[in-house]
């Protein structure tokens, strides 16, 4: 399982009300969540990709400590601070762009065992004692970030 997290003041995740996924001038878009100080976490579930995956990853996402303590020192996670994290899925994250110039994404899980890992991963996080916002699986959404830092981390659970 993939994720890049970025630390935020606020983020926040519009769809497109008729989710077309074909991107218009003026879309009809509703929130469907926002967090204020906390992760944003784009995660893509791969291929072969299981659920002692999911737990790994959820347990070092509440814990990675990437929030100031009291002297400015990365020194606080997810659970000390009390932030959220919106997590959004982004099959992009699965892009092998080594061959032409269209990436390809084949080594993203298929869309039901991805739908499967993403809302196993938001219950795990919510477990670990994280407030869980999310994206709508699958629907064009508007991603509104504030970078706090910035800091940007990339997880990969293949590279324990």
């Amino acid at each position: 399982m993939r994720a890049l997290l970025q630390r935020v003041t606020e983020a926040q995740v519009r769809v497109d009300h008729l989710d077309t996924g074909v991107p218009r001038e003026d879309p009809i878009e509703s929130p469907v969540g926002a967090i204020g100080p906390g992760l944003l976490v784009l995660v893509c579930a791969m291929r072969g990709d299981t659920d002692e995956d999911v737990a790994f990853l959820a347990r070092k996402v509440a814990a990675l400590r990437v929030f100031a303590d009291d002297h400015g020192k990365m020194n606080r996670s997810l659970r000390d601070t009390g932030g959220g994290a919106l997590v959004v899925s982004q099959f992009t994250l699965a892009a092998d762009w080594r061959r032409g110039n269209r990436p390809g994404f084949s080594a993203a899980a298929d869309p039901k065992e991805g739908a499967r890992l993403y809302d196993l991963f938001c219950d795990a996080l919510r477990r670990e004692g994280v407030p869980v916002e999310t994206g709508t699986f699958a629907a064009h959404m508007h991603v509104a970030l504030v970078n706090d830092g910035p800091v940007t981390i990339w997880m990969d659970t293949r590279e324990r």
